[in-house]
């Protein structure tokens, strides 16, 4: 029975050891990570016409990104019976990568602000409208040079708030509850 206690005792106390020893080497890890800042592109909002910006902050494996983007969503992508769908978005997104140096694979999510503008495809009526979503995304960064960086990602938006519905030039318009995204960012951190 005393041999039991013991090596229970010994287990249990190389196990705190090493918690402690695992806690120590954390506390440190932490103290010596610096805050790194980044900039990003994507391609698709450039391809349509638009523009997009983003500016990243983040620390170990965690990165908080605000991101501006102007995209005209292509036509095979909206709504039979419109056309021409222009989308501001504003994002507020937080990031978590599963390698260090802002390396391989992420996921991420945040809210997004949707000021959108769509035309009636039989006529010049447009509509503004306006929705809150909650996205969603997944992507891999792959260094090309030193701190420059390609992401390839894809996400899905799903609308929580705004606009539901709207007529239209007699037609019914709906943003869908589920929107995919996907494409490919550049970016640059220090």
């Amino acid at each position: 029975m005393k041999k039991a206690i013991l090596l229970v005792f010994t287990v249990l106390s190389m196990q705190s050891q090493a918690q402690s020893k695992n806690d120590t080497d954390s506390l440190q890890k932490n103290r010596t990570s610096k805050w790194n800042f980044g900039l990003e592109l994507d391609v698709l909002p450039y391809a349509t016409g638009g523009y997009f910006g983003a500016i990243w902050a983040g620390k170990n494996k965690w990165r908080g990104r605000a991101l501006l983007a102007d995209v005209n969503k292509p036509d095979l992508t909206t709504k039979d019976g419109f056309t021409n769908h222009h989308i501001k978005a504003y994002a507020v997104v937080l990031d978590r990568f599963l390698k260090d140096n802002w390396k391989g694979w992420w996921i991420g999510g945040g809210p997004v602000y949707w000021k959108s503008n769509i035309q009636s495809d039989s006529s010049n009526a447009t509509k503004n409208f306006e929705n809150f979503l909650l996205n969603g995304s997944l992507g891999y960064n792959f260094t090309i040079y030193k701190n420059i960086y390609i992401s390839p990602w894809a996400g899905l938006s799903l609308k929580v708030a705004g606009n539901d519905e709207f007529i239209l030039d007699n037609k019914e318009y709906n943003l869908p509850l589920l929107n995919p995204e996907a494409s490919v960012k550049f970016g640059l951190y220090f």
